[in-house]
């Protein structure tokens, strides 16, 4: 269950709303009443890193692949200003 916090109680109790979020708890922050973000354990929202990362690696397969020959150490680091 999500519980309120005010961005100015989130900005003050950060560490305490950090060790409850750690042990399960969610929130979504609110500024001038209206939700702005929400705070959630990281293992609680595992299903949109997996998702990201498929549609990214989707896009980078599906990209032709570039040959831009053999470079020495001099030319990595060369300044072209």
């Amino acid at each position: 269950m999500e519980k309120a916090v005010s961005a100015a109680d989130a900005n003050r109790k950060f560490s305490k709303l950090l060790r409850a979020v750690r042990e399960g708890q969610s929130y979504v922050v609110t500024s001038h009443g209206r939700a702005v973000a929400k705070i959630v354990p990281a293992q609680k929202d595992g299903g949109v890193m997996r998702g990201a990362k498929a549609t990214l690696l989707k896009r980078l397969r599906s990209q032709a692949l570039g040959t831009i020959g053999r470079w020495s150490r001099d030319e990595l680091y060369e300044d072209k200003s």
